[in-house]
């Protein structure tokens, strides 16, 4: 969860005056300052190539980009967007992303200008590679990360946020011409058994799959008086719930034999468990940057709890919070129940009108 003061954490549980901030920038220039949006929210996703996405509604029609230099055209315009809280003695905002715009439009008479935009993932998928590319001289995997993401953005903030600071040598790897950039990095995170994406104020960060067992507590939703839950409505899916990982690597070009490991649910308890009710639903992946079966099982044992976990779908009429993160851990109490979740996916409105649905996975009830 972004950093927020005291003072913001307990606004949230009470009434309070939002304040969104949108600005534009062109090659690092501003553009224009704190555009007035009619409408607008940003989604976060876990599951997405691109972690977070962002529609926006600009009811002023001189926003209309004509010109490749407008501030909302489409050659390299960013926008910077915030949400925070009015205090008395000023605001607090809270960044939400800077993202690429894509697709301005609207009615040339009556408006409004509408767009979407994205973060800097789609940047480095876009710079597909030209010419076959390897990871050949580069010693460790956070070298080779650098390396692919520098060539599109020279100077990209990259962190490497993994609780023991891992940095394992990178085997030498080669895609083609014509292959996903940003694939190439995530399959490098990948074999450092982490997750890549652009966090709100522009780093690439690398970072730990999120356990709810492990993971603090970052916000905590609750009914009744002084809480930030409304209303909630629950639904299990099996969608992307698997109960083994087989992992597999070839590398012709390190010289090395094809291997692979494979992880089960062996959990007794687990609903999940392999061979029970559940069925069997194995996930299987490959990556060339994985060269010694103990590289293979050691990934698929790491990818295993995040894959078994349990996909909640929760409806949430909350009050909502700017500085979520996805892979965050929330403690959810409802209905006589304590539950710890990872927040998979949710959308952060821009107007103080706008839902705060969540997508929750990985439920377990917490124990006193």
């Amino acid at each position: 969860m972004y950093a927020i003061s005291a003072n913001f954490r307990t606004a949230l549980t009470s009434s309070h005056q939002i304040v969104t901030r949108v600005d534009a920038y062109y090659n690092g220039v501003l553009t224009a300052s704190d555009i007035p949006i009619a409408d607008g929210s940003v989604s976060v996703d876990r599951g997405s190539k691109t972690r977070r996405s962002l529609s926006l509604t600009v009811a002023d029609l001189s926003y209309l980009p004509w010109d490749a230099a407008d501030p909302l055209a489409v050659y390299g315009q960013e926008l910077v967007v915030s949400r925070g809280i009015r205090f008395s003695n000023g605001d607090e905002l809270v960044p939400l992303g800077t993202f690429r715009i894509n697709e301005p439009g609207g009615d040339v008479h009556q408006g409004p200008v509408s767009l979407t935009g994205v973060t800097a993932e789609a940047t480095i998928a876009d710079d597909s590679f030209m010419v076959p590319t390897s990871t050949a001289g580069y010693g460790n995997c956070l070298q080779a990360i650098e390396f692919l993401i520098r060539q599109t953005i020279p100077g990209a903030p990259i962190v490497n946020l993994t609780a023991d600071g891992r940095n394992p040598v990178c085997p030498v790897a080669t895609w083609d011409a014509g292959a996903d950039r940003w694939d190439a990095v995530v399959q490098v995170a990948t074999a450092m058994r982490a997750e890549i994406f652009v966090d709100p104020i522009g780093r690439f960060v690398i970072a730990d799959l999120p356990d709810p067992l492990t993971a603090p507590v970052a916000w905590d939703i609750a009914e009744g008086e002084g809480g930030t839950l409304v209303s909630a409505s629950r639904q299990m899916s099996r969608t992307a719930v698997y109960n083994a990982v087989v992992v597999s690597g070839e590398n012709s070009a390190s010289d090395a034999a094809p291997v692979a490991g494979v992880a089960y649910d062996n959990e007794p308890t687990s609903p999940t468990r392999w061979g029970g009710p559940y069925g069997r639903v194995p996930k299987h992946y490959s990556s060339a940057l994985l060269i010694t079966q103990g590289d293979c099982q050691a990934a698929a044992n790491y990818m295993l709890a995040d894959l078994t976990a349990p996909n909640i779908q929760t409806s949430i009429s909350a009050i909502p919070n700017p500085a979520l993160e996805a892979g965050d851990c929330i403690r959810v109490s409802y209905a006589g129940r304590k539950e710890l979740f990872i927040a998979q996916s949710f959308s952060i409105p821009l107007t103080a009108d706008g839902d705060f649905p969540i997508t929750l996975r990985g439920g377990k009830e917490e124990v006193a």
